[in-house]
């Protein structure tokens, strides 16, 4: 019985038992983090030996920098496929807003990898969060710009407040999410809709001109 299944082991595409072994160690970093989880635990979990897992993927390091980007590009893609063109940008934001907490949610293990463990652990894992993370700034910067000049009111802030307003936006969503995962009774909906409702209402006055100021 043991060889038998050890020739369907052997059988299995490369590519099959790479997402499995990828798989085990999302979940594995995610619920024990990068310094506690081991080679070990993931190699069980994946159904693998500790020897195979190396082979594929060479080290605990290269292993979790490639759980970076493979948890990064599915994030991206998952925004990029819900902003559809064409839409009125609000309706835009909201989509990319809904599809960013449907996919955190839905992926607690992978976010946990993206938002906590590889920033805490120095480069190079930080380094290949900050590049999704401007990734998904650029996306919601061309957002904000498209909404100013649907509003044709104030075509500069394409170019003066977009990016900071991205930036701030971003990094309130990379919030919530974490916090509406570890609540556990908030939905990707209810999410979505609380930052939409803080932002674009904001927004709503920005694009009007109405703009706070200290002096008020």
């Amino acid at each position: 019985m043991g060889a038998v299944k050890g020739a369907k082991a052997k059988r299995m595409p490369r590519a099959v038992r790479e997402r499995q072994m990828m798989d085990a160690a999302v979940q594995t970093f995610g619920q024990r983090g990068y310094r506690a989880a081991s080679m070990d635990e993931i190699a069980e979990l994946a159904g693998v030996s500790k020897p195979l897992v190396y082979l594929y993927l060479n080290s605990k390091e290269e292993l979790f920098t490639a759980c970076i980007r493979r948890e990064s590009r599915a994030l991206i893609a998952a925004v990029e496929a819900a902003v559809e063109p064409g839409i009125a940008a609000d309706r835009q934001l909201w989509a990319g807003l809904a599809a960013f907490f449907t996919h955190t949610a839905g992926n607690p293990d992978g976010w946990a990898v993206l938002h906590r463990q590889a920033r805490t652990h120095g480069e190079p894992f930080a380094a290949e969060v900050a590049a999704m993370r401007d990734q998904i700034v650029a996306v919601v910067t061309t957002l904000i710009g498209a909404a100013a000049r649907e509003a044709h009111r104030d075509r500069e802030l394409a170019g003066q407040d977009a990016a900071g307003l991205a930036q701030a936006l971003v990094g309130a969503a990379e919030s919530l999410a974490g916090w509406a995962n570890d609540s556990g009774d908030v939905s990707a909906k209810e999410a979505a809709g609380t930052l939409m409702n803080f932002a674009w209402m904001g927004l709503g006055n920005l694009m009007v001109g109405e703009r706070w100021s200290p002096s008020r």
